[in-house]
């Protein structure tokens, strides 16, 4: 019950802001298409007090859909447990005014459940819900420091409600090509 009240609270929410902004956003993921280099830095044990992190170097791939209304990501990287695959798909709800974006693991090959959200003042922001460590916790995923050839993507964790966040991913991607 919990987990539907936070979401549809989290739907509502981001629902309200697209509504009082009537532009277009089908094009707010345009910076992303193209190939990056991403460095990455994740938390090995959110939500519990460590700060050990681990690095990832890796690539990016996102390619357009429906002249821009979608997008699928594909990621590769290498870190110290060895390699990592999987694919993202952004996926853009002219009604709502909102994006969605949903992350699958190869090795685990289930899709997450997604996030919703759009872009405001120089910064994109989708949330979700998910279980970590057995517990409910709200995710939210951060784009900023737009540049031509660069930007930045973090992922948090709340088991707050929203109160605090604790961030578990982040990276600076520069662009290949």
């Amino acid at each position: 019950m919990t987990r539907t009240l936070t979401a549809a609270l989290c739907a509502l929410l981001m629902t309200a802001a697209s509504a009082a902004d009537p532009a277009d956003g089908s094009h707010d993921f345009d910076f992303n298409f193209g190939t990056w280099h991403t460095h990455i830095k994740r938390l090995t044990k959110p939500l519990t007090g460590s700060a050990d992190f681990v690095t990832l170097e890796g690539t990016v791939t996102v390619s357009k859909l429906w002249n821009g209304r979608g997008q699928i990501e594909d990621f590769q990287a290498d870190g110290p447990n060895g390699h990592v695959e999987g694919m993202t798909l952004f996926l853009y709800n002219p009604k709502s005014r909102q994006w969605s974006q949903t992350w699958v693991n190869a090795q685990e090959g289930e899709l997450n459940p997604p996030m919703i959200g759009g872009f405001k003042n120089g910064r994109g922001e989708l949330v979700s819900q998910e279980v970590v460590n057995g517990r409910s916790v709200l995710v939210r995923a951060v784009w900023s420091d737009f540049k031509p050839d660069s930007h930045h993507f973090e992922e948090d964790y709340s088991d707050d409600g929203g109160k605090s966040w604790e961030a578990v991913f982040s990276a600076d991607l520069t662009r290949v090509k």
